[in-house]
């Protein structure tokens, strides 16, 4: 999984801009591919043919379609990181997290929150595919990376203590979980609200919840 370490990421500039916006429709077109036709039905250059670029270009992304579908939560994370630099300093470290992190959902809430029933099975049915799994393991492990340089540089620490990994860790699981519980979930439920919710939760160190009454 390709990805730009958070710490040296200048601040973006046009060019940057397109490639980083080229890059989320590439990510896009070949996620709605692969859900609507299967995995398997879905070739690089019918991703190239739906953007209107080159399969050189492509390459310049991503190696294969698995690649291209499990980048969007690297991409997201990688904003995200980006975006933690420019939060006041008078904001604690988790409500600065969950600014950035919930930014790139917020954009998209009306796209979100109108998801068929029908779409959400299709994508769970292409989450179940083992190459596109073990690729999301590889990009959830490239967004940690990503988030945790940045978390590191916030709170003035190194990468590679274990505080800076640990919240990382958590907080990108606490999103891959509300975005799972959310595909599953009926009736639907805003995708936004749920994600908010699952870092407050981490926030408050995940306290026992009472016991519902049988």
């Amino acid at each position: 999984m390709r990805t730009k370490q958070a710490e040296t990421a200048p601040a973006l500039g046009l060019r940057e801009k397109k490639k980083r916006a080229l890059r989320g429709e590439l990510s896009l077109a070949a996620l709605r591919l692969a859900r609507d036709r299967g995995l398997e039905n879905v070739r690089t250059e019918d991703i190239v043919a739906l953007v209107g670029v080159s399969r050189r270009t492509f390459n310049n992304y991503f190696a294969n379609k698995y690649e291209a579908i499990a980048d969007r939560l690297v991409e997201r994370v990688e904003l995200a990181s980006q975006a933690l630099r420019t939060r006041p300093p008078s904001e604690t470290l988790w409500q600065a997290l969950t600014v950035v992190l919930l930014a790139p959902y917020a954009g998209w809430a009306t796209q979100f929150s109108s998801v068929s029933a029908g779409v959400r099975k299709r994508t769970l049915r292409l989450l179940e595919d083992p190459t596109l799994r073990a690729e999301m393991i590889k990009g959830d492990l490239a967004a940690q990376q990503a988030l945790t340089q940045a978390v590191a540089r916030r709170i003035g620490s190194d990468p590679g203590d274990l505080y800076p990994m640990l919240v990382a860790a958590t907080a990108i699981a606490a999103i891959t979980t509300a975005l799972n519980r959310w595909l599953r979930v009926t009736p639907p439920q805003p995708l936004v609200p749920m994600i908010r919710e699952a870092l407050r939760q981490v926030e408050r160190g995940l306290p026992e919840p009472k016991r519902r009454r049988r």
